[in-house]
């Protein structure tokens, strides 16, 4: 990571982030596979952000809700799963076992840990540990049996699975968890199971749920490396909290896999240092034109780096984020977001822009296009963001 530091300004990082994110016109991709290779991870929290963030990326975006289906649920070359900071995405299927290895072991064992003590403690011990391995021993037969099953359908197999206790008793935000789950929640971050069919439309958070296929055995310090270099190669410069904040990892671990990679240092603008995977410091060019897109909540471009001054104003995060932090459906101009999109009653696409310095009316021609384009291809179906922001709700009217 040693050597002499070249400086990528804002202007270069904005065409990177263009052209390596797939949203400038001449760099769309054909199939989903190949955008979620793209962008190694979409986030999977909100089912439509999944379908939403590969059609604004996609050369043809008709067909992308039967593209997406296809691909997670016929040739499950992308699968969706829990990954870095105990987050659902969908990856490429190849990358499953290197992000099972390079998060999960962490974050699973905190998660069966603290189901025992808040189960333990909320029945008043009458749920046990070794109570909870004979019932998903019990589930997993089950499901196994059944190929793809909804949680109602695993409790008519596995009663003990409807098992309730209370959470956080004598507290403000004190409720009654039913075991199956949050048994669930838990075998997925294990990796054990994933995420199937959804029950009705593609815009639908209820899910099947199937038996995960085994992962290869896969060390975590190579995992994280290689995860590490894939993100880095779509997202670089990146800086190490950046890094940090993306991954879930310890300091520790970023820099131990930046090292591995052998990641080349840079300068930003304001004198940050970031970076880049080793050779990637050459200058890039910019597309060959402005470009526009409307990108959903939770995009992977819009909540891809914890220091967004770059590409996001911070005048325009009260209209855009929800209180927890999370972004909802954003409008591009020229590679920094602009303004926000919401879906009204009868399925139009609706914008508005925050910002409108730079673009005139090259820019509200090209957005214009990009809300029809949209409209066209959602058909009607409205989309609803699971976090919901102030902008979003009040266009969405």
């Amino acid at each position: 990571m040693g050597g002499r530091e070249r400086h990528i300004g804002t202007a270069e990082r904005r065409a990177r982030l263009a052209l390596r994110q797939r949203l400038a016109a001449g760099a769309r991709a054909t199939t989903p596979e190949e955008v979620a290779r793209s962008l190694v991870a979409l986030h999977g929290t909100d089912p439509a952000t999944v379908y939403l963030a590969v059609g604004a990326r996609l050369a043809e975006a008709d067909g992308t809700v039967a593209e997406v289906g296809r691909a997670l649920y016929e040739d499950r070359t992308l699968v969706r799963m829990h990954g870095m900071r105990h987050t659902v995405f969908v990856f490429p299927a190849e990358l499953a076992a290197v992000v099972h290895a390079s998060t999960g072991p962490a974050n699973a064992a905190k998660a069966r840990a603290g189901l025992i003590k808040d189960m333990v403690t909320g029945s008043g011990g009458r749920l046990t540990e070794e109570w909870l391995r004979e019932v998903e021993t019990s589930a997993l037969a089950a499901l196994a049996r059944r190929g793809q099953a909804t949680v109602a359908e695993l409790t008519r197999d596995e009663p003990r699975l409807k098992e309730q206790f209370t959470y956080a008793a004598g507290r403000s935000y004190e409720s009654l968890h039913t075991v199956s789950s949050q048994l669930m929640r838990v075998l997925g971050v294990e990796g054990r199971v994933v995420r199937g069919r959804p029950l009705g439309a593609w815009t639908s958070s209820q899910f099947r749920w199937a038996v995960a296929p085994p992962h290869p055995d896969v060390p975590s310090d190579g995992a994280q490396a290689e995860l590490l270099r894939r993100w880095l190669t779509v997202c670089g410069p990146a800086t190490e909290a950046d890094l940090k904040w993306w991954t879930g990892w310890r300091v520790t671990e970023v820099r131990r896999a930046l090292t591995a990679i052998g990641a080349t240092a840079v300068t930003l603008d304001g004198g940050m240092t970031a970076y880049v995977t080793a050779g990637d410091e050459e200058p890039v060019r910019a597309p060959a034109g402005p470009w526009a897109a409307l990108l959903p909540g939770l995009d992977p471009t819009a909540m891809g780096w914890q220091e967004r001054d770059w590409y996001l104003s911070p005048d325009l995060r009260p209209a855009l984020f929800d209180r927890s932090g999370n972004v909802g459906p954003t409008v591009w101009w020229d590679g920094r977001v602009v303004g926000g999109w919401g879906q009204r009653p009868d399925g139009e696409v609706v914008w508005r822009l925050l910002e409108t310095e730079g673009g005139g009316r090259e820019a509200t021609a090209a957005i214009e296009a990009e809300a029809a384009r949209l409209t066209s291809w959602l058909a009607g179906t409205r989309v609803t963001p699971r976090f919901r922001t102030p902008l979003e709700r009040e266009l969405s009217r």
